[in-house]
């Protein structure tokens, strides 16, 4: 299985987050306007180089969501929510979710450090994150084997590289 990690895109300043945060309600939080745009940009770069994405999984929380369906859209795959992409769900509980996917290619897409832990376990084995994913990255993980420590990276590409990509 491939599995394409992607970081969500540009959300606030950190005045916003934690007004977000203290409010109860930062499952609700938005990308920002410019947040959206570079979002979608980087989707395009993403389509020029993936070759194959049969479903993106988003973490039900709206930011992720948003940054979700722009992937979709541009790799033309299917959307699905997945709460085990929520910031402080279980990494065991995300290798559940995966273990019942039966595609060869598919994308997750959530928070940090959570997607860095996640991606750093299937790549080491060992639960302590050795990368961090900025805002809209993405990582591309061969998995030949659905289990921690049994990842190979194909790819990492930043987000300017992205965009840059995503204007061509």
């Amino acid at each position: 299985m491939e599995l394409l990690i992607v970081r969500h895109g540009p959300a606030g300043n950190l005045a916003e987050k934690a007004a977000w945060k203290l409010s109860g309600k930062d499952d609700e939080r938005p990308l920002t306007k410019d947040g959206l745009r570079r979002t979608r940009e980087a989707a395009a770069g993403l389509a020029r180089i993936v070759e194959e994405c049969e479903v993106v999984a988003t973490s039900p929380w709206r930011r992720a969501a948003q940054t979700a369906g722009a992937v979709a859209k541009a790799l033309d795959a299917d959307l699905v929510e997945c709460p085990a992409l929520i910031p402080d769900a279980k990494l065991e509980d995300a290798l559940a979710w995966l273990k019942t996917r039966k595609e060869k290619s598919l994308a997750l897409v959530g928070h940090e450090p959570h997607l860095s832990e996640l991606a750093s376990w299937l790549l080491t084995g060992t639960k302590r994150s050795v990368l961090r994913l900025k805002k809209p990255q993405a990582l591309l993980i061969d998995m030949k084997r659905l289990e921690p420590g049994h990842g190979k990276i194909l790819w990492s590409i930043p987000p300017r590289a992205l965009r840059t990509l995503g204007r061509l």
